[in-house]
């Protein structure tokens, strides 16, 4: 089943659009001759976007956090727009630390923001792509949702299950039209890496943890992968029809998820006779 007629424009709701690939994915939806309902915690900040857009993009309040907010936010786009064909769940940061050093309560933020916010969001526009029997969400992952790094031990938790529950709703929704695609970009020139919250670092970790995250500060500002490239690829991945589960963006998630897997399999075969020796017996 096609996603929409091909003369007629998709509708996007985008979480997160104050920068990084927020702001690039409404630019490139907007090129593609799409609609948009940019959305941020803050909308005066979305001003440009929607003059950018000469009427094809509304702005308005969406804090992943707050359920109110959500409602609000897939109530206005239907109110200007009609429908919703694209939801992306953009929206979050990053918390950075040793796991033995940060607390529960940050533990628990960065879930909201990364995991809870997007399912909620993901849940509050199911039943009108259902009804349409078409549309598709692209979930923000992360290389960092395939492969693991020092100091990032929270963020990938929100990651992994973000990727755990999408791959789920993927094989749920197939059969109802509406397509999942699990975006996972490497390192890109976004506000992530700068903008991260950083928990003190315990002294066991230094050489470990600490080391990572002086090497991470040295690359800011200078990461491979160009935020308004990777936004075009996932608009071309959306208009294909036929989006991949998992699109990977940039050399160095291609490179690394492939390592990543590699190491999984050789792994699963190296301790296979013992795996299948817990079989009940016939």
């Amino acid at each position: 089943m096609s996603d929409i007629a091909a003369d007629q424009a998709r509708v996007w709701l985008i979480t997160g659009c104050s920068s990084g690939f927020g702001r690039e994915l409404v630019r490139a939806a907007v090129a593609a001759g799409d609609r948009v309902m940019a959305t941020a915690r803050r909308p005066e900040v979305l001003g440009d976007l929607a003059d950018l857009g000469q009427g094809r993009v509304g702005t308005t309040t969406l804090d992943v956090t707050d359920s109110a907010s959500i409602k609000d936010a897939v109530e206005a786009t239907l109110a200007v727009h009609g429908r919703i064909d694209v939801v992306v769940n953009n929206a979050g940061n990053l918390l950075f630390g040793a796991v033995e050093g940060f607390s529960m309560d940050h533990l628990r933020s960065q879930m909201d923001t990364l995991f809870f916010g997007a399912a909620e969001v993901t849940k509050a526009v199911l039943p009108h792509l259902r009804e349409q029997g078409s549309g598709t969400i692209v979930q923000m992952s992360s290389m960092g949702g395939q492969v693991t790094f020092l100091g990032f031990g929270a963020y990938h938790a929100g990651k992994f299950a973000l990727e755990g529950l999408s791959q789920t709703l993927a094989r749920e929704l197939s059969p109802l039209g509406v397509r999942v695609m699990i975006v996972e970009p490497g390192a890109f020139r976004t506000q992530i890496n700068a903008s991260k919250i950083v928990t003190p670092v315990p002294e066991a970790y230094h050489g470990s943890v600490g080391a990572f995250r002086t090497a991470i500060d040295s690359i800011r500002g200078q990461e491979p992968g160009d935020p308004a490239k990777a936004a075009s690829a996932i608009v071309t991945a959306v208009h294909s029809g036929n989006p991949p589960l998992r699109l990977v963006l940039g050399g160095d998630a291609v490179d690394g998820i492939r390592a990543e897997l590699a190491s999984r399999l050789q792994e699963v075969a190296d301790w296979e006779e013992l795996s299948r020796s817990t079989d009940a017996a016939a």
